[in-house]
This record gives C-alpha cells, sequence and structure tokens, in this order.
C-alpha cells in the first residue's frame, strides 16, 4: 500500500521519540544523524513531542567549543501505555510508563478447554484495569493498548482471524474488548511484537537485518530487514512455526504435517520428552509450563533424559535456524520467548553446534545466535510501542482535523 504523508510524518515521529527512549538525553543534531532525517525536519518533529509532553528540555551538552546543544529526554511520566500479551497457555498485561518502564503487570494462567474468546476477553479487561490501579495512573493517562494474539491477524479490523492453537477464527477480538475496556486498541501478532522489542532494547538493536525466533507454545519467525519490521503484504510474515520440517511427521493443529512447531513449540518439546521416556517423572501431561521448567532443571543437573530430549528439540530447531540463515543472511538471531527462556544456554549451546553443520559457511560466520536479553515479557513490550504508536497516529489525524481535513475513523484507535 501507497504510504500518506501523514503516515510518513507519523513514521517520522514515532521513530525521534524512539531514539529519545533509546537514548535519553539526545541533542537535535545526534537525532538527526540516528534517525537520517534532516536537522530541520527533527527540530519541528521535537517541537510537536514536546507540545505533547511526550519530551521534555533537560539542558545543553558541550559541542567542542561551538554553540551549546540542547538536550531532550523522555517524559516518563507523559502518558502510560500497557501491553497484552494472550498466549495459549496465560495471559500477561504489563503497564508502563513512556520511557517503557514496567510499572505493573498482572498473570492469568489459561488451562485447556479455557481458550474461548469471550473468557480470553474477560481476562485481559480484568488485568487492564488492574495495572491500571496498582499503577496508580489516571485512568487519562493511558494512551492506549497494544493487545498480541498469536496466529493471523487483521491490524484494521482488529481481528483475530486464524489462531490454531487457540482453535480462534475471525474472532473480533478488538471489538468485544472495547465493550469492556475505555482505551484505544490495537492488534498484533507475538511476532512482531518480538521483533520490535529486540530492535528498541534487546540484542537486535542497531542491526539491520535480524530474525527472532518466537518459541512457546507456538513457533515463529519475527522478521526485521534493512533496519525495519518486516510484515509481508497481509502481515503475515514470519510464519516459520508453519513451514515443513518433517516429510509426513507430526500432525500440527494447523492441519499439515512435520510442521516446525510440532517438533520444537512446547507441545513437541513434550513428545520428544516421552518419546525418549515415556514414564519420566519431568513429564507432566497437559502442563507445558510445569513440564519445560522441570526439564530445564534437570538438564542444569546434568540429567541424561533431559539432556537428550534438549539435544533433540535442538537437532530440529537448528536445522531449521540454518534455513533462515541461508535465506535471509541476517546478522542476529535471537531466541525469545519462554521456552528458550527457560531452556536457556544449554539449548542455545546445541542450537548453535547443529546450525554450523547445516548452514552455509559465508552466511553463518556473518550471523550471531543469542538469547534475548529483555528481562519482560518482549510481547507486552512490543505491544505497548503498537499503543505508542497507535497513539502518535492519532495526535496526526487530530492535527489534520484542526487543518479541516478529517480522515476517516479507525476502529482500533478511536478517539480518546
Amino acid at each position: 500500500m501507497k504510504r500518506t504523508s501523514r503516515d510518513i510524518r507519523t513514521a517520522h515521529r514515532y521513530e525521534v521519540l524512539r531514539q529519545v527512549i533509546a537514548a535519553s538525553p539526545a541533542s537535535r543534531q545526534g537525532l538527526a544523524s540516528a534517525t537520517g532525517l534532516s536537522l530541520a525536519t527533527v527540530a519541528t518533529l521535537v517541537g510537536e513531542l514536546l507540545d505533547l509532553r511526550m519530551i521534555s528540555e533537560v539542558g545543553f551538552e558541550d559541542s567542542a567549543g561551538g554553540r551549546p546543544r540542547g538536550l531532550v529526554a523522555v517524559n516518563a511520566s507523559g502518558g502510560a501505555l500497557i501491553g497484552v500479551d494472550i498466549a495459549e497457555t496465560y495471559v500477561h498485561v504489563e503497564l508502563f510508563d513512556l520511557a517503557l518502564t514496567v510499572l505493573a503487570r498482572a498473570d492469568e494462567e489459561m488451562r485447556p478447554g479455557e481458550s474461548q474468546p469471550e473468557r480470553v476477553v474477560g481476562v485481559v479487561a480484568a488485568a487492564i484495569a488492574s495495572v491500571v490501579a496498582r499503577a496508580g495512573v489516571a485512568p487519562d493517562r493511558v494512551l492506549g493498548v497494544g493487545v498480541s494474539v498469536p496466529g493471523q491477524v487483521d491490524r484494521d479490523t482488529g481481528v483475530a482471524e486464524y489462531a490454531p492453537n487457540l482453535d480462534w477464527h475471525d474472532v473480533p477480538l478488538l471489538d468485544l474488548l472495547a465493550e469492556h475496556t475505555p482505551y484505544p486498541l490495537h492488534l498484533d501478532n507475538p511476532l512482531r511484537a518480538c521483533v520490535v522489542a529486540e530492535l528498541w532494547f534487546g540484542a537486535a538493536r542497531g542491526h539491520e537485518d535480524a530474525v527472532v525466533v518466537n518459541l512457546g507454545t507456538g513457533v515463529g519467525a519475527g522478521l526485521a530487514l534493512g533496519g525495519g519490521l518486516h510484515r509481508g503484504v497481509s502481515n503475515s510474515a514470519g510464519e516459520w512455526g508453519h513451514t515443513t520440517l518433517v516429510l509426513n511427521g507430526r500432525l500440527c493443529h494447523c492441519g499439515n504435517h512435520g510442521c516446525v512447531e510440532t517438533y520444537v513449540g512446547a507441545p513437541g518439546i513434550m513428545q520428544n520428552l516421552h518419546e525418549l521416556s515415556p514414564s519420566s517423572a519431568l513429564l507432566h501431561p497437559g502442563n507445558q509450563t510445569a513440564t519445560i521448567d522441570a526439564l530445564a532443571r534437570a538438564a542444569a543437573e546434568h540429567d541424561p533424559v533431559a539432556l537428550k530430549t534438549v539435544q533433540d528439540t535442538a537437532r530440529y530447531l537448528g536445522a531449521g535456524i540454518a534455513d533462515l540463515i541461508n535465506l535471509l543472511n541476517p546478522e542476529v538471531v535471537v531466541l525469545s520467548s519462554w521456552v528458550a527462556s527457560r531452556l536457556g544456554e544449554p539449548l542455545l549451546d546445541e542450537v548453535r553446534r547443529v546450525v554450523s553443520r547445516h548452514a552455509l559457511g559465508r552466511p553463518l560466520a556473518a550471523t550471531g545466535i543469542v538469547l534475548s536479553p529483555i528481562a519482560t515479557d518482549p510481547v507486552c513490550l512490543g505491544a505497548a510501542t503498537f499503543a505508542l504508536e497507535g497513539a502518535l497516529r492519532t495526535v496526526g489525524q487530530r492535527q489534520e482535523t484542526v487543518r479541516g481535513t478529517a480522515p476517516a475513523r479507525s476502529r482500533t484507535a478511536p478517539p480518546s
């Protein structure tokens, strides 16, 4: 789709604010260098962000004998953002200030059979109200809520079109949630959320081309290409978990056989463990979190069954990552989400060994494979940035309305 001048201005405003958040305090000259925008454009955008109280003037820095440069920094108290991570086994909600520091969080486990849309919406709405109350934030300071749900989503309509692990088909998620919460809502997918989190604060920061492998119940590969988030033509890029790894392999929730997800997602890892040792005490049928936690503890204690399960999982995961390296030639591959966090270094070490056997030498030599360094939930963090982007877009729409050009109302960003 061709971007309008409003889209471009919103993107520039967002990029300047991103740089201020990442490197406060910052000068206008430094922001121009970091963003590639002209100094005049940056000065105008900084003025707009100052007017919005998203940033503030914080003094001056010396400039090698020249005129002192004015510095700006993010105004952490200038608003609040909420990130929602809806997964197959849990709902996490975190409230951030404008510096993207967590002020409050709420967590709710989801058990099999409890993923009906109406129930999930109720859990999410209650968690949103809870974090606003816990943080002591006035409701009118909440700029928006970013909602992440796995599977195929339509950002414009707020519909979760297909989430195989939740058995959701064409769920009008944001419309349902809007009945229970008053804040502007913005929908996307955890693959995109994880990539943005890594680009802003994690292992992909400063890199042009990165792959963020999301390892949870489901599996995917979020993509940053040319320094920006790559969505694909229908916001569906990154569904690597549903590429075929084993011909005529395990049945996947998507209906195909042998998908990557069925071997390296949490249920797939449980199946790896079961095939190796059906009566293992590490196996907790029906409880992914308990099984992965037990496996991680046992691997750290050099339990042979646990180590072999991690090796078997890494054999599949490493082969799939080698394909991504050969295909995309990224600077870094980041292992993210809760399964990667729990299995940690033992999984990473094995994956690196497997990748070295399967990837081509030249792209492999240019690629680092690392664990995500983000301490909080990366999906919530990334989802909060979608709310921030939406808030900046709404500002642009208001400005056009004032000038006499009223844009069409967005269902995912209602006027505040």
